[in-house]
């Protein structure tokens, strides 16, 4: 069996409704009219007429009229409301009909088609969700592209580097030593880096990433990441402090991962702070507990601060890369701070350093 289409269930609908009334109308003065019309000749014979020997002609020529006049009126009406019934139901259906069509093509990879506006708010509202998904699928797809081309880049470098050298071993060409060895195992070991750097991102932006939160003292964490990073400082270093006030409230967050973020923030500011200092700042504000790593390091240009937690985004590649980051490890971050509830941010300036500042939810 067929099913009925929204145009024929709205036509039907509006051709119920007219049928009813039209019906209600023709009982209703089949009923009432031709009384009325006798009580209004009773009324005229009181007042001086003599109606007796008309009485009945006039009462059936009044039905005879009022008949014919309820069936033309009924011709017209049904005509009239069957026809802007029919205008209603299509003018309604053709929007869904054009919102079918373009959620078809974006369907098919189509993601630039979009919807006009309509002047029904609620199918212009559909149709401004409709754009908005459209949009939105346009943007991670934009996004997908530029993971696969940054990816392939990435890889594309260590992997020629390794070619070469292991294609130079093999005819002779490079001799065979303890420094050719040395760096054949940095260029792996930075693929295994960005491989499980883009294993633990996936994870982390699907949603796998295991968060275990928990009631934190933060003043003895905060010391113990410190430590770590004293044994890395050479005299040439900058210099490393830490403003932590040993009352700070209790935070509810995992503490491997605020390790992992910060570890990741204070190996980014010592990699591109030359001389100067490193601040570990934190500070409650209300429910929350603010952390910040503030360098006064080579500092990041305005045009580039809207990318930073962009994955493989570098403010100098080649300088980066030589280090061996892989370019994810903000993204990374960003994304470990918002599983925790809290949410991360920076200012910086060319020349005048960065400040990387982000906030957990107190316990």
């Amino acid at each position: 069996m067929t099913k009925m289409g929204l145009r024929a269930r709205l036509f039907l609908s509006h051709l119920v409704v007219m049928i009813v009334g039209l019906s209600t109308l023709v009982a209703v003065g089949k009923l009432y009219s031709p009384r009325l019309f006798v009580l209004h000749l009773d009324n005229m014979q009181v007042g001086g007429f003599n109606l007796v020997r008309v009485r009945q002609k006039l009462v059936d020529g009044f039905e005879d009229a009022w008949s014919r006049g309820a069936f033309w009126s009924v011709v017209m009406g049904a005509t009239a409301a069957g026809g802007l019934s029919y205008l209603v139901a299509k003018r309604i259906t053709q929007p869904l009909i054009q919102m079918e069509k373009v959620t078809q093509k974006i369907t098919a990879g189509h993601l630039e088609e979009r919807l006009p506006h309509n002047e029904i708010p609620e199918l212009d509202q559909l149709a401004i969700s409709i754009n908005q998904m459209a949009a939105n699928l346009e943007g991670v797809e934009q996004r997908r592209r530029e993971l696969v081309g940054d990816l392939t880049h990435e890889l594309r470098t260590p992997l020629t580097i390794v070619e070469g050298y292991l294609e130079g071993l093999a005819d002779g060409t490079i001799d065979p030593s303890v420094d050719i060895y040395q760096r054949l195992v940095r260029e792996t070991g930075r693929l295994r880096r960005l491989v499980n750097d883009l294993q633990e991102l996936s994870q982390a932006e699907a949603g796998y990433l295991p968060i275990r939160l928990e009631r934190v003292d933060l003043p003895p964490l905060l010391h113990a990441i410190a430590a770590k990073f004293f044994d890395q400082l050479f005299e040439d270093s900058p210099a490393l402090e830490l403003d932590c006030p040993d009352d700070l409230p209790p935070i509810l967050a995992d503490p491997e991962r605020v390790e992992q973020v910060l570890m990741n923030l204070l190996g980014n500011a010592l990699r591109y702070t030359d001389q100067g200092t490193i601040t570990v700042k934190a500070w409650p504000e209300g429910r929350k507990v603010w952390i910040a790593v503030i360098d006064t390091g080579q500092g990041i240009g305005a045009e580039d601060l809207p990318h930073v937690f962009e994955r493989f985004w570098r403010a100098d590649r080649s300088r980066d890369r030589a280090s061996g980051g892989t370019g994810i490890g903000l993204a990374i971050s960003r994304r470990l701070i918002e599983l925790q509830g809290g949410a991360i941010e920076v200012e910086s300036e060319l020349d005048r350093g960065s400040t990387f500042r982000f906030f957990l939810p107190v316990a």
